[in-house]
């Protein structure tokens, strides 16, 4: 039996504790369906066409709403391959040196046949004591959860999970639907807010829900349009959050386009190729999480003069813009399209060219 004591009981108290944000919103949109589905559509409404149109309409809304925040809570965020953790002798190398460039040493050596780009300010290895494994690109360790989080973009509080890799197409969905759910009820209930004002509501509790109700989809409206305009923009930037106060840092220096591909692929690694899971929570977000492409031009001089997977993509793209298999066997494979040369290849193959 596990041993338990006053870190295990804080523990257990902070995690119970997490879940209170959850709640507030899980409660808050169970009142919202009250007060819209009943007392607004059937109570208050009198044209049968309208609560027809309203219901129906709301309840799409709802669903996608709930779907999608479901998906964001309970999506486990994706930690690093087993690749990316030290082997037992390695560890215990960095055991026995001390910080410093024999330290330094050890995970080069380990990390020379990663896909890594990516590096400390000072130009390290990035590397968690705490999870004693090389951090991959855009990976980070997050101190609530205590892991390290592929492709980290925060820790939500609201959704009392880290957003990253695998749940961040669920949340940025999570966003829009909740946005349109809000606006959707300020519009239809803003009639019959007007009608309060002016008395002509008969005096009834439903009043006083079309009240309350239209305060908070108005209020929650203005916060969910900044924060879906905010994450629209780092989508369309390829950044994360992390990113967007600390550009990410290469072999050659301090990049903050780093991994802007463009608009358009920008919001295909995102999304998916497939447009048609766009708008649905359901994961289609390319690549593995563990690598990502960078621009030719900004290749780290450590790895391979050659990206791996850089001839046979050039045979298989115009069948796949986009590799079927994780990002690191094809690095640079998001940069061709079957139409445009990308700027960075066309740099690439010149450079090859006066060799």
């Amino acid at each position: 039996m596990a041993p338990s004591g006053p870190g295990s009981a804080r523990r257990r108290c902070r995690r119970v504790l997490y879940w209170i944000p959850v709640v507030f919103i899980g409660l808050l949109l169970g009142w919202s369906y009250y007060a819209y589905a009943v007392q607004l559509c059937i109570v208050s409404m009198e044209n049968i066409g309208e609560q027809v149109v309203c219901l129906m309409a709301y309840h799409l809304l709802f669903a996608m709403f709930v779907w999608s925040y479901w998906k964001t809570i309970f999506t486990l965020p994706m930690n690093p391959s087993k690749e990316f953790h030290l082997s037992y002798a390695d560890k215990e190398l960095l055991e026995r040196e001390p910080r410093g460039e024999a330290h330094q040493e050890v995970l080069r050596r380990a990390a020379k046949d990663l896909p890594i780009y990516t590096r400390t300010m000072s130009g390290a290895i990035r590397y968690c004591d705490r999870c004693q494994l090389i951090k991959p690109d855009r990976c980070h360790h997050c101190s609530v959860c205590d892991k390290c989080v592929l492709k980290m973009d925060h820790h939500c509080p609201w959704v009392n999970n880290c957003v990253g890799f695998s749940n961040y197409k669920f949340f940025l969905l999570f966003l829009a639907y909740s946005l349109l759910y809000c606006l959707f009820i300020a519009a239809t209930d803003l009639q019959y807010f007007i009608r309060f004002w002016t008395n002509g509501l008969p005096d009834t509790q439903a009043k006083f829900h079309i009240m309350f109700l239209f305060f908070a989809a108005a209020m929650f409206s203005v916060s969910l349009s900044s924060l879906f305009g905010y994450h629209c923009w780092l989508v369309s930037k390829n950044k994360s959050t992390l990113e967007a106060f600390r550009s990410p840092v290469f072999r050659h220096g301090t990049d903050k386009n780093g991994f802007s591909l463009g608009f358009s692929k920008n919001m295909r690694q995102v999304f998916g190729d497939e447009k048609k899971y766009w708008l649905l929570p359901i994961f289609s977000s390319l690549g593995d999480g563990c690598s990502f492409p960078t621009c030719l031009v900004n290749q780290d001089v450590e790895q391979s003069p050659t990206p791996a997977g850089l001839n046979s993509a050039a045979k298989n793209h115009e069948n796949h813009p986009f590799p079927a298999k994780p990002l690191r066997e094809s690095q640079s494979h998001l940069l061709t399209d079957s139409q445009h040369t990308s700027p960075c290849l066309a740099l690439w193959n010149f450079l090859n060219c006066i060799k």
